[in-house]
């Protein structure tokens, strides 16, 4: 969930009250003034007495926040969003034992330098499945790892995949596994972290 206020806003002279919303990506203004904005084309994000000031192209912005508010989305909004490896806790010194295969450019952008290849690198798996069949054999290889290696299960997500993380999540729990951590993958995949049950 992201952040929300009902403000009043300037955008290129035209001035009302909207409720803005601070996601994750971007920013969305609804009622007097609609839009919305990736974060990422953001530019000269600062604060001035009450209010937020922001560009994107050439569009400039204010929303009169309050003094703390501004400088809480400020920050924010000046601080890049993980990545998907900082989201999925893999690189360098973190890698990952590869299971099924990997088509989303996303997560193979995110396993470059964070592979393992022999089992002494092995801190963590990842496993791509798109059926009961490759979750059982994900299952299956993981269990010869060290009980204290979690897994990421990456799995399709919407109303077109039979096979998601309802599905997933009752194979694991029902195999000893506990979910602890999830992760939007891409538009189709998200990923859950699991570990074994203790005792």
């Amino acid at each position: 969930m992201g952040r929300e206020a009902l403000v009043p806003c300037r955008w290129n002279g035209r001035s009302a009250v909207a409720k803005a919303l601070l996601e994750s990506h971007e920013l969305i203004l609804r009622g007097g003034l609609k839009g919305r904005f990736a974060i990422a084309g953001m530019s000269e994000i600062g604060v001035e007495g009450e209010e937020l000031h922001f560009r994107v192209g050439e569009d400039s912005l204010a929303l009169q926040l309050g003094a703390d508010l501004a400088t809480s989305w400020a920050k924010k909004l000046a601080t890049p969003p993980p990545t998907l490896a900082q989201k999925l806790g893999i690189g360098p010194d973190n890698k990952a034992w590869l299971i099924g295969e990997v088509k989303e450019p996303m997560l193979l952008a995110a396993l470059a330098n964070a592979q393992a290849y022999i089992m002494a690198e092995v801190r963590i798996s990842l496993a791509v499945v798109g059926s009961a069949a490759e979750l059982a054999h994900a299952m299956a290889l993981h269990e010869g790892l060290p009980a204290a290696v979690p897994i990421w299960i990456v799995h399709g997500k919407g109303p077109h995949f039979t096979f998601g993380e309802a599905q997933v999540r009752q194979a694991m729990r029902k195999a000893g596994y506990r979910d602890n951590k999830v992760s939007a993958v891409s538009e189709t995949q998200s990923a859950t972290r699991y570990a074994r049950s203790k005792g």
